[in-house]
């Protein structure tokens, strides 16, 4: 595990788990449970959780409107480095409030502190998460968190140096590498974030050029690490079998050299089901940049013509919808080295 120098925190945060709000509780289930093979738990009829590990929560469903992630949680090691945090925050005159007892229940956590984040997404940071006796149920046959978090979160923006600032000033977030693409006669250039050993906690997509976002979700995908790869082609079997949609087939991307698919949520953002990711040496690790995300497939499944034009209407609405940031922590930004 990578410690925290007394400036940084970095090594020392690690991905815990995602809200989502959502009405369509009973497509949540199947498509976790039955496609994916997360383990389940109903909390009441307007909440339930899933599992991937011994951890109480790793995603937490609330009903709602909004079809979207709405918070990320944070694994923050110890006390000192989430007081050392708060501080931060507090310092660049942010508005922080501690979660009730109700909302650190739900998330299994014990110390629960929320503030603003970019793209509207809320920011939380906890101490000490709780862990369940009660064995796992799931098809899977395990996934891989640990001190590299859970996974990460891919968010496209008009903003991608302010995004990256932000995360620099409040999690000494590091760049990995970047990625060049072009998808659609579409130019992107990816940012890719680390928090601690895993090649990335967060992606950064912008269309280069242009200041459009053309996902409608404030997320673009979320990624999960199975622990073998039978679990990745079993998965990609029931998700096609269960009849929910595949957004990109099986594909080993060429900057983590991750392994993995793409499934559309029942929310309508994406759901990345990886394996094997490089993980990152700190001592020798130089950011560089690759052409493509992917070394061989990943390539789009049943997109039409259709899709492809919505996606541009999105993006041209987003010209006259102005992103949310949060701009006394981001400041100026970090523009691309």
């Amino acid at each position: 595990m990578t410690t925290a120098t007394p400036s940084s925190v970095f090594g020392s945060v690690h991905l815990g788990y995602v809200v989502i709000e959502t009405n369509r509780f009973t497509d949540w289930r199947r498509f976790g449970t039955d496609a994916i093979g997360m383990h389940h738990d109903t909390l009441s009829p307007d909440l339930m959780r899933f599992r991937l590990d011994d951890q109480e929560c790793r995603f937490l469903l609330r009903r709602g409107p909004a079809e979207d992630v709405i918070a990320a949680g944070w694994h923050i090691d110890d006390h000192a480095v989430f007081e050392q945090i708060e501080a931060r925050i507090r310092a660049h005159g942010v508005p922080l409030r501690p979660g009730t007892d109700e909302e650190a229940a739900v998330r299994g956590v014990e110390r629960l502190l929320r503030f603003p984040g970019p793209k509207g997404i809320v920011q939380e940071i906890y101490t000490t998460p709780k862990t369940s006796t009660q064995p796992l149920r799931m098809l899977a046959s395990g996934f891989v968190t640990g001190d590299s978090g859970m996974g990460h979160l891919a968010i496209t923006s008009t903003k991608p140096a302010q995004m990256r600032g932000y995360f620099n000033t409040v999690f000494d977030a590091r760049l990995t590498d970047y990625i060049d693409e072009t998808i659609s006669g579409v130019k992107l250039k990816i940012r890719f974030l680390r928090v601690n050993e895993r090649h990335h906690s967060l992606a950064i997509a912008a269309v280069r050029g242009l200041p459009i976002d053309p996902i409608r979700t404030r997320v673009q995908h979320l990624n999960i690490q199975a622990a073998t790869l039978d679990d990745v082609a079993q998965s990609y079997q029931r998700v096609c079998e269960l009849g929910f949609d595949m957004a990109l087939s099986v594909g080993q991307h060429t900057n983590d050299r991750e392994l993995s698919y793409y499934a559309r949520t029942p929310s309508g953002f994406e759901w990345e089901v990886g394996w094997n990711p490089i993980v990152i040496d700190e001592n020798t690790w130089q950011p560089s940049t690759h052409q493509g995300i992917s070394i061989w497939g990943h390539l789009p499944v049943g997109q039409t013509i259709v899709d492809k034009l919505d996606q541009f209407r999105l993006g041209a609405r987003s010209l006259a919808r102005p992103e949310i940031t949060v701009p006394t922590l981001s400041s100026a930004g970090i523009p691309d080295d």
